[in-house]
């Protein structure tokens, strides 16, 4: 079930952390990223075992994939 972080009553770093403990590897996609709050979780980020995944037809090893929106970068057609 998708958890919605505010870091009001969900603090995002500590479920981040908790989830990372969990798992070979990570996929976020996110509306903004502040790359400083990036030491927060790039300590568990390095111990992923990452894993295989299919980009393009071509088997790759991935650790982590993060995909943020960058509204102004969107074409109005």
């Amino acid at each position: 079930m998708p958890k919605i972080y505010d870091n009001i009553e969900n603090q995002l770093s500590q479920g981040l952390t908790a989830t990372l403990e969990l798992s070979k590897r990570g996929d976020f996609c996110v509306g903004y990223f502040n790359l400083r709050g990036w030491h927060e979780v790039a300590d568990k980020i390095e111990t992923l075992d990452g894993m295989l995944i299919n980009e393009n037809g071509d088997q790759v090893h991935r650790f982590c994939r993060l995909l943020v929106e960058c509204k102004s970068c969107l074409l109005k057609y």
